[in-house]
């Protein structure tokens, strides 16, 4: 009786030697894998390799700390990250890289950051990146009714008010007089007094009036407000929404400080509320998002009402 054939699958070079060859077998299979993995074609290869193989002691150093040693921790974050240590001097470079390629100059933008910087007020409107942000996802959102917790000096405002058609509405609250007298100006100046009407005072006392005055819902809602209060601004944008209703709440991250739960910072304490809020309601898929730019090291949270 003749005996079977017996056939061997071939194994890919990269793949090494298998333990079941003779050792003939095996030296000759180095010996190609290594011819392969000196040829330029493998080098893309080899790349994708290590940094997979960074990255997953890179994720068990996030998991394991006490496991892994701190040098090796170190070490492959910083090759992960191409041996470039991030500092905001370089974010800063990188949103002035994509704000002149991705941002045409827009002089009542232009023109409402530089009355808000003379006026005095506060540097923490959002960065240009991020105001086109939400005015693409306003065009997205084909938003015609946008709220907005928080004015400041009206930057986002406008960045808003430019994604509505003509018969669009946003409402925006601000606590301090002064500021909304700024914003007012910066508002009108660039064409959106029509369409944009803001309300002064507190906004948990102004929200009451919204839901009063205004029987539709609104298609967008910027939480841009204190943030202690963040909870209940997302409580009453839940009342003022419609299904499919976009939610975007800024400052979540606080530079990290969102993972402290011993914080006694309200601002903080605020946004650990909303977290943990947002992961009980049924009504809502949201996520977080972390950025770094102008602005610093922060983030947002998108959620869409369902």
């Amino acid at each position: 009786m003749d005996r079977p054939m017996i056939l061997r699958s071939e194994r890919h070079p990269l793949a090494g030697p298998s333990p079941f060859h003779t050792k003939r077998e095996s030296q000759s299979g180095e010996d190609t894998r290594k011819e392969i993995l000196a040829s330029p074609l493998a080098r893309p290869y080899q790349s994708a390799r290590d940094d997979l193989q960074s990255a997953f002691r890179d994720g068990l150093a996030w998991l394991l700390p006490s496991r892994v040693p701190r040098a090796l921790r170190e070490k492959d974050r910083s090759r992960w990250f191409g041996h470039t240590p991030m500092s905001q001097e370089q974010w800063t470079a990188v949103d002035a890289y994509f704000g002149q390629a991705l941002l045409p100059p827009d002089p009542a933008l232009e023109a409402a950051r530089l009355a808000n910087s003379q006026a005095g007020l506060p540097a923490i409107d959002v960065s240009p990146s991020q105001g086109k942000l939400l005015y693409l996802i306003a065009l997205m959102q084909g938003a015609r009714r946008v709220l907005e917790m928080g004015t400041l000096g009206g930057y986002s405002t406008i960045w808003m008010a430019k994604a509505l058609p003509s018969e669009g509405v946003l409402v925006t609250l601000e606590a301090d007089p002064k500021h909304a007298g700024v914003a007012q100006q910066n508002i009108e100046r660039a064409g959106f007094g029509p369409i944009v009407r803001i309300l002064v005072g507190e906004a948990l006392q102004s929200l009451p009036k919204v839901k009063a005055d205004y029987r539709q819902p609104f298609d967008l809602i910027f939480i841009d407000a204190d943030k202690a209060n963040a909870p209940e601004y997302f409580r009453w944008a839940l009342e003022l929404s419609r299904r499919g209703t976009v939610v975007i709440v800024d400052n979540v991250v606080r530079k990290g400080e969102i993972l402290n739960s011993e914080t006694t910072d309200p601002n903080t304490q605020g946004m650990r509320r909303l977290t943990e809020m947002l992961a009980r309601e049924p009504r809502v898929a949201a996520t977080a998002i972390q950025t770094v730019g102008t602005k610093g090291y922060d983030g947002l949270i998108i959620a869409r009402v369902l």
